[in-house]
């Protein structure tokens, strides 16, 4: 079982460089980053917790920039996003960003990739909110031209261009490891379409077991090896009176192969110690 971190960073946390460092000395085998460009003041989109959006979301950090910092402090550690809302970004640029990252940190980015649930700021960023996955579906397509071409152009409904080229090259082929980060059965669709892995946020266990189930039937039909998808699971739960042993042995009898632990406070003079306990609970 992999245990890895998603670390939800600002200003005032520690260092993203440091915090790599100690996950990669206490054995986590990845780091995650979420995203959030913007937050407007005033928004019709409900938090899905309830209750207004916490501040911390409108002080996230840009994640390639804290993954290349990331990068730059260790030599293992894997380093993904968690997630990259791809609607919300120019896919030519965010194809260089990803190519150059997994280059220069030798072949250790993953993918994480999602729609997002705040429809207001999808919109300002320039996107359709209701059409966010079908946008998110062919920007990927052509970002896997862009990777994987000496010369790509892509003919689409939301981005076209002709024949460019585009270096680096990503080191991982025919390019870094994509994960599914939503529910339902849209997401397990779209991890058989064009997906190396699913990683829903907040699932019991037996909720993966049941998409775990559904995931082998789309890929008998499909014509597509199931053994060839990683299973993840960010923010696990864990059931009363339960510890993290114990949920980690019902996760991978459920079909994961990683769960990834969310950390918040992450204080400059506590961040190490906070690290420290959870690798002692966990990994174990």
């Amino acid at each position: 079982m992999k245990i890895s971190m998603i670390a939800f960073l600002s200003e005032e946390k520690a260092d993203p460089g440091a915090i790599a460092r100690r996950c990669e000395d206490l054995g986590f085998e990845a780091l995650f980053f979420p995203e959030h460009p913007v937050i407007p003041v005033s928004h019709r989109t409900p938090f899905p917790a309830g209750g207004p959006i916490p501040e911390f979301y409108s002080h996230m950090p840009d994640p390639f920039v804290l993954l290349s910092l990331a990068a730059a402090n260790t030599t293992r550690l894997r380093i993904g996003t968690g997630i990259c809302l791809v609607a919300e970004r120019n896919p030519l640029l965010l194809a260089k960003e990803i190519a150059t990252l997994d280059r220069y940190s030798g072949g250790r980015f993953i993918f994480g990739v999602g729609g997002g649930w705040l429809a207001d700021e999808t919109e300002i960023m320039g996107a359709d909110f209701r059409r966010r996955w079908p946008i998110t579906r062919e920007y990927i397509a052509a970002m896997k031209e862009l990777w994987s071409r000496s010369e790509a152009g892509f003919q689409g409904k939301f981005i076209s261009f002709p024949a460019v080229r585009s270096y680096p090259k990503p080191v991982q082929k025919p390019h870094p490891p994509i994960f599914i980060g939503a529910a339902g059965e849209r997401a397990l669709k779209n991890v058989v379409a064009f997906a190396d892995g699913w990683m829903p946020l907040h699932h019991s266990a037996e909720q993966i077991a049941q998409g775990v189930t559904r995931l082998r039937e789309l890929c008998s039909e499909a014509g597509r090896r199931f053994e060839d998808l990683e299973i993840s699971v960010s923010g696990p739960k864990v059931a009363k009176g339960e510890g993290p042993k114990e949920a980690r042995e019902r996760y991978r009898a459920a079909g994961v192969h990683r769960i990834i632990l969310s950390v918040h406070k992450l204080a400059p003079r506590e961040f190490e110690a906070e690290l420290e306990q959870l690798a002692k609970e966990w990994m174990a």
